[in-house]
């Protein structure tokens, strides 16, 4: 059974069609929220906590039916939520029949997630159902069903049912890896998701090289690169072969939002690898490209490379010059390079919406800096040489510059 929703303070919010269209920064801030509420109450009442999590997640679609999920927030904050709320459900210490119950509750909502924000759901079906012999039963309950979208695939019909992840994750919770491998090997047209099952089979047999093998060989046109590679990471990592899940994966199986956090995200993951070593790794990973990895060196204060960066391929002038001005009084040599630089992009036609202003910028402290370090002359001939061509970005330059001659180059 359920627990009574008077008892949560979430069902006061979720509540079927609850948040409107614009509402999805409200729908996730209201999310965090009821998982801090359940959090609370699993460190002192497991059981009841558990009640609550299948309460919330029979309601969270119902509840989001109605809201703009086109950026992708919502959905992150959704699938976060199943995270979460999978363990307290799995480890809470119900009897049989009150688990029984809330797989029901939990099953129905999973046919009636339109939009799906339950997906992982299915993926976790073995683990809700917390041990082999529940997870059995389901299985059993579940493949003649699965069987039979797999026949009218092999027909060349479209078929789809809800059913089919959980089917394949309670196989693998009940210890049925043969037959979960067979019933997948029935499909003839196996998303990535499913064959990772197999994958995971291999890996339960302890055979990590075989499970990373039928992976690679599984690749097809639509498969996700970064799924491969986070698969074959984990299994590696898993079975304490750390040096080869880096140098092989761990470059492309962790990438984060910006390039800063990808580096911070692998050296967590990687503490004995040699900072230098792989922010150089990293960079390499995208030839044609360095520049894009200047704000990382610089906020490392890997000041050498990242003006070494700054000119190796195009990189933003706004970032240069707003790194030559923070950095102007501390290290001006760092300064005078990053905004020589910042010129030469400029010049070259790179960068958006610049304006006067930007390119008086990047000559100022570029020629202050030059003053500071005692190397005017040699600032001045580099500025020289880059207006010298007469494209139309360099005349614009000039023009922003006041400059109807080339500068001279001023006393060492």
């Amino acid at each position: 059974m359920i627990g009574k929703a008077g008892d949560w303070a979430f069902t006061k919010r979720f509540r079927r069609g609850g948040f409107g269209w614009r509402a999805s920064r409200l729908a996730s801030e209201r999310i965090v929220e009821a998982l801090a509420e359940i959090r609370a109450v699993a460190r002192h009442d497991p059981l009841h906590a558990a009640e609550g999590a299948v309460l919330f997640l029979v309601k969270l679609s119902p509840a989001l039916e109605q809201v703009d999920s086109s950026s992708g927030a919502l959905g992150s904050a959704a699938r976060g939520a199943v995270d979460v709320l999978v363990p307290v459900i799995a480890q809470a210490p119900a009897d049989e029949a009150m688990r029984e119950g809330w797989l029901e509750q939990l099953f129905e909502a999973i046919q009636n997630d339109d939009p799906p924000y339950l997906e992982l759901l299915d993926e976790r079906w073995g683990d809700l159902c917390a041990t082999p012999v529940v997870a059995s039963r389901w299985a059993d309950r579940l493949m003649a069903l699965v069987r039979h979208v797999h026949a009218a695939r092999c027909r060349g019909q479209h078929a789809f049912t809800r059913a089919e992840s959980a089917c394949y994750s309670a196989l693998f919770a009940a210890g049925r890896h043969d037959e979960l491998i067979a019933l997948i090997g029935g499909d003839s047209r196996p998303m990535w998701h499913d064959v990772l099952w197999v994958g995971r089979c291999k890996v339960a047999r302890g055979e990590i090289d075989e499970a990373i093998e039928f992976m690679t060989q599984s690749v097809n046109a639509w498969t996700p690169m970064a799924g491969l590679a986070r698969f074959a990471e984990g299994v590696l990592l898993q079975a304490g072969r750390r040096s080869e899940a880096y140098e092989k994966h761990a470059l492309d199986a962790n990438r984060a939002t910006t390039y800063l956090a990808t580096f911070r995200l692998i050296a967590g993951k990687y503490p004995e690898i040699d900072a230098d070593r792989l922010l150089t790794d990293l960079i390499a990973t995208m030839p044609g490209e360095e520049g894009k990895w200047f704000a990382t060196a610089k906020t490392l204060k890997r000041f050498d490379l990242a003006a070494r960066l700054a000119w190796k391929s195009p990189c933003d002038p706004k970032t240069l010059i707003r790194a030559a001005r923070d950095n102007f009084e501390k290290n001006p040599s760092f300064a005078a390079e990053v905004a020589l630089a910042a010129l030469h992009w400029i010049c070259q036609g790179r960068g958006y919406e610049l304006t006067s202003l930007d390119v008086q910028t990047a000559y100022r402290l570029a020629t202050e800096a030059g003053q500071a370090l005692g190397q005017s002359e040699r600032v001045g001939l580099r500025i020289q040489t880059m207006l010298r061509p007469t494209t139309r970005e360099v005349r614009w330059v000039r023009e922003m510059l006041n400059l109807t001659a080339l500068p001279e180059a001023g006393p060492s």
